[in-house]
């Protein structure tokens, strides 16, 4: 008779939690999880770099509003997938990081990649441990993802020593673990607030930014015919894909901050007219005191509540009948682009792209870079997005890609990236063709680091450009040889029939653009 394992405790849980994909890179601590992988029936996405692991669960989860799971080996793998969890954590996206770890039985010896992994991802992370015992493999894990969904959503980090792994755990029924329980909100204060403002806003978080999100905001704002805008960007109130927000911000008389952060994407309150009174819903108290301390008596109070609990309270609430006037002047702000836009060489380059995009109803846009993704945000939209978000770290596009090809297996996948982004993680393209997922990644070859090439210029002047340059690499050509498929385009004319074709290919594929290296767009009418 087989003995049960850790490793077989916890690939139980990861299937009792309907974990149908766990993206991984092997090591020598994790291979127990492989083998129990195999008889539990859950896939392994097996990677090329740490870090790309953790993108790909982010991704997944921020499109499926399931945990995502990535599983690493330990000591410098788990290293390696630390500064991914930063961009989890900023998009606020239930991930969860399953890390080998050295032997309990050999810490302290200077045992094989030993390493203070846990206090390592504690920074990054909601919550961050190791477990102890083979029985407790796949409850610490159920507890993971429960920490990982509840309040604020974000990741949480699990290290499993090898002889948790590959030690007996006793076949025993886990105990139902529930998530954090929160009061019902009461959102009458809020409401009141609200009817007596001439200029209300709603501004929510990035967990709000998933399809799920943007659908209960909608819903929000066409009850209470207040405008609900949500913000991810590291850009804040200068986020192109929200046009002339800044204006509009500055002249609004009352925020309600609903899973909202007053934090450096509204220049810690300094972005709000000096009038402006604040409200708040969040289940985190240090958010809430700091947005206490910046704001001072224009704090009108605060409920702790679930973000998308609260916004369904709302949108249930009955609100008094008023003129839309406000909002329809918001909604036209957020919408302005400038005149003689459509004409500007890097809206030509995208804009075509569009018409893919709208071709299903399912489609996703991912975006991410310095300048060329702030374009691809301002010009382009789809039912489903994934940015590099509020961490403002680039490099995830490639990843992102492959994570969401598993949470939307037939939607059209575009991907805008910067030639510096795609630099990050190439060899992930050799992970897609190995797991058949194909995307289209649009990479706009500007042959620098486009976004400290600007601020170089802005900053320093011309005379002081530094070290920003970049080859004008063929990275079509990189796809081909990872066995994807490439194309290339030099002017705007000839970026649609490639995308079609690169599209047709079913290969993951790259579409190289040739651009010229332009400032990110802001918008002030």
């Amino acid at each position: 008779m087989t003995t049960r394992r850790g490793a077989d405790a916890l690939a139980a849980a990861l299937v009792a939690e309907g974990v149908q994909h766990v993206f991984t890179l092997s090591g020598n601590h994790i291979m127990a999880v492989f083998d129990a992988a195999l008889d539990s029936g859950v896939h392994l996405v097996h990677v090329r770099h740490e870090a790309a692991a953790v993108h790909m669960a982010d991704a997944y989860a921020r499109l499926t509003g399931k945990v995502g799971v990535a599983m690493v080996t330990g000591g410098p793998g788990h290293a390696n997938a630390v500064g991914a969890l930063y961009t989890a954590a900023m998009a606020e996206s239930p991930v969860v990081l399953l890390s080998g770890h050295a032997p309990l039985a050999e810490l302290g010896t200077a045992a094989f990649q030993e390493m203070r992994q846990a206090e390592m991802a504690s920074v990054v992370t909601k919550a961050s441990g190791v477990c102890t015992a083979p029985a407790n493999a796949g409850l610490d894990f159920v507890k993971a993802v429960r920490v990982a969904h509840s309040g604020r959503p974000g990741p949480v980090h699990l290290s499993l020593p090898t002889d948790v792994l590959e030690g007996a755990a006793a076949d025993a029924p886990q105990p139902a673990i529930e998530g954090a329980q929160y009061p019902a909100i009461n959102v009458q204060p809020a409401i009141d607030r609200i009817a007596a403002a001439k200029r209300p806003l709603v501004l929510c978080g990035p967990m709000c930014m998933t399809r799920e999100g943007r659908r209960r905001m909608t819903q929000l704002e066409e009850a209470s015919g207040v405008p609900v805008i949500g913000m991810e960007s590291p850009r804040g109130v200068n986020d192109p894909s929200l046009g002339a927000f800044a204006g509009v911000l500055a002249r609004a008389d009352f925020v309600l901050l609903v899973g909202k952060r007053l934090d450096f994407t509204l220049k810690a309150g300094k972005a709000l007219a000096p009038d402006c009174e604040v409200m708040q819903v969040d289940t985190d108290r240090t958010e809430i005191d700091r947005t206490k301390r910046a704001m001072g008596e224009r704090f009108k109070g605060a409920t702790p509540a679930e973000t998308f609990d609260a916004l369904d309270a709302f949108a249930r609430a009955t609100w008094k009948a008023s003129s839309h006037d406000w909002r329809d002047e918001v909604r036209g702000q957020l919408a302005w682009r400038p005149e003689g836009w459509s004409e500007l060489s890097t809206v030509r380059t995208l804009a075509p792209l569009q018409a893919l995009l709208d071709a299903h109803p399912d489609s996703v846009f991912i975006s991410d870079g310095g300048e060329f993704g702030q374009w691809a945000q301002a010009v382009l939209h789809a039912p489903n997005r994934v940015i590099n978000g509020v961490a403002g770290s680039i490099g995830a596009a490639l990843p992102f890609a492959i994570g969401a090809r598993f949470a939307q297996p037939q939607a059209p996948i575009i991907a805008a990236m910067g030639d510096g982004t795609f630099g990050f993680h190439p060899a992930e393209i050799d992970t897609a063709v190995r797991h058949k997922a194909p995307f289209l990644a649009v990479v706009g070859n500007d042959a620098r680091w486009n976004a400290e090439y600007q601020i170089q210029l802005r900053d320093y002047g011309r005379d002081r450009l530094n070290g920003c340059e970049l080859l004008p690499t063929r990275y079509d050509q990189v796809a081909i040889a990872f066995g994807g498929h490439g194309e290339h385009a030099a002017t705007p004319g000839e970026v649609l029939p490639a995308a079609r074709r690169a599209l047709a290919s079913g290969k993951p594929a790259v579409l190289n653009v040739t651009i010229e290296g332009a400032p990110a767009p802001t918008f002030k009418p």
